[in-house]
Order: structure tokens, then C-alpha cells, then sequence
């Protein structure tokens, strides 16, 4: 049987599904792709099959998405559960730092990308998202962006579709900064995460992904640099748990 029309859509950003906040609005969906979801707009064919990384392993950029998929397919059934363990619960109180950061307002035009908060789903790719330019207040992605294949167009949509005077904000891990913290972190990543995704979810590969891309992804100044690449100003990020993760946070000015 044929995939479905949305499997391109997902495929190609893997968790890569935007979500709008309770009572917000959708506003200026794209309808130039007939009966698909909500009206979003075809992925462009001019993206070259270069070669890029999944983890630590080199693929083709059109296999990646592919990959990535598979992975949150694998893992989806015991993704808070493991999510829990692995961090010991401390991902919420991430989340929650994050979400006060953002501190919205009744009203907020809020996108987050690839899943986190909300209840009005949009299928969508995270390099082409199926918006209309300046059209929300705040952009959110969480523990998403790394499994972007192409970041730098992953954030100049974010900034694409925010109102000039729109955040955007990122959660995602990043470079431990302290040694003794980076040694027991790294013990912890690659012999202890995939031993507990195959005994809680029968899945050591997914996991072992989940270690390798954080190690893949740029570190906090690196990715700051890419944030002020696609236009965004007063970049800043602050460190969770020394570094593990961070939180970004840029202007449309």
C-alpha cells in the first residue's frame, strides 16, 4: 500500500509536528496542496540528496527523515515514561523553566514545534512550515531542532512566520561544562540510556540514536551563532544542569 500524502510532510523532520497553544488561532495556512492537512503547502524539490549525520552514522539527507521517524515511531508508546527515567524527572522542571521563561499572556500567538505543549495539531514539516509570514508572537521548539536535517532552515522559518517583536525559544541539550559532570555524563549517555530504552521499551537502537545526536548537535555558542545567522537579535541561552541542556532565546526585530 502507497504511504500517505502526510508521510512526506513528517518524514522529512521527524518529530517535526507544529502544534498551536489552547486558544490561539490558526492563522494564514497555506492551501496550495489539495486535500492535504490544513492546507499545507507541497515540500519544495529542489532539496539536493546530500550527505548528512543520523548519530554518529552518515546517511543521505533523504534517508534521514526517514530514520528519524522510525525512531519516535519505535519510541512513542514509552516516550514520558522513559523521558522520567532517563532524567529522573528533571525534564519537567526544564519544561517548566522554559514555559516561564515564555511567561504568555491570554491572546499569545503561540507555535511550538515538534510536540511539547497544545492541543490544535498541525502536520507540518520544520523547514517548511505550512504558515504565512509574521503571523505569531512566540516560536517554541523542545528536545526537537537536533533532529532537524537542515537547522539553519529550521530557524529561518522560525523566524519567517514570527511578528516582528516575536521570541523564539529552544530547550534542547547541549555541552556539559564542567568536567567531572561531562565524564559522569557520558558514562551515564552511552552505558546506561540504551540498557534502559531495551529493558522499559525493548529498544536499544533508538536510544543509543538519542546519545549520538546530542553529541552531533552544536554547542551553546555555536548554535547561538547559527540563531543570529538567520536573523534573529539579542541572542542569548542559559545552562540547566551544567550545560546539559541550555535554552536559547532570540528577537525578530
Amino acid at each position: 500500500m502507497a504511504a500517505p500524502r502526510s508521510w512526506a510532510l513528517w518524514s522529512l523532520c521527524g518529530r517535526g509536528l507544529s502544534r498551536v497553544m489552547p486558544g490561539c488561532t490558526i492563522p494564514g495556512l497555506r492551501s496550495s496542496w489539495p486535500r492535504s492537512p490544513l492546507g499545507a503547502r507541497p515540500l519544495s524539490q529542489e532539496k539536493r540528496a546530500t550527505e548528512t549525520h543520523f548519530g554518529f552514522e552518515t546517511v543521505s539527507e533523504e534517508e534521514k527523515g526517514g530514520k528519524v521517524y522510525q525512531v519516535f515511531e519505535s519510541v512513542a508508546k514509552k516516550y514520558d515514561v522513559m523521558n522520567d527515567m532517563m532524567s529522573l524527572g528533571i525534564h519537567r522542571v526544564w519544561k517548566d523553566l522554559l514555559l516561564w521563561k515564555m511567561h504568555p499572556f491570554p491572546g499569545t500567538q503561540l507555535l511550538d514545534v515538534a510536540g511539547g505543549t497544545g492541543l490544535d495539531w498541525v502536520l507540518g514539516d520544520a523547514e517548511e512550515l505550512p504558515f504565512d509570514d509574521d503571523k505569531f508572537d512566540v516560536y517554541t521548539i523542545a528536545f526537537g531542532i537536533r533532529n532537524v536535517t537542515h537547522i539553519d532552515r529550521a530557524l529561518q522559518e522560525a523566524h519567517r512566520v514570527l511578528k516582528p517583536g516575536g521570541r523564539f525559544l529552544c530547550l534542547e541539550f547541549s555541552q556539559v561544562n564542567n568536567p567531572l559532570v561531562s565524564r559522569l555524563y557520558d558514562v551515564y549517555s552511552f552505558q546506561v540510556i540504551p540498557v534502559l530504552g531495551e529493558i522499559i521499551a525493548g529498544d536499544w537502537k533508538s536510544y543509543q540514536y538519542l546519545v549520538e545526536s546530542i553529541r552531533q548537535f552544536p554547542p551553546q555558542e555555536e548554535f547561538k551563532e547559527m540563531i543570529e545567522d538567520a536573523g534573529f537579535q539579542k541572542v542569548t541561552y542559559e545552562n540547566l544542569t551544567s550545560g546539559i541542556v541550555a535554552i536559547h532565546s532570540g528577537f525578530k526585530l
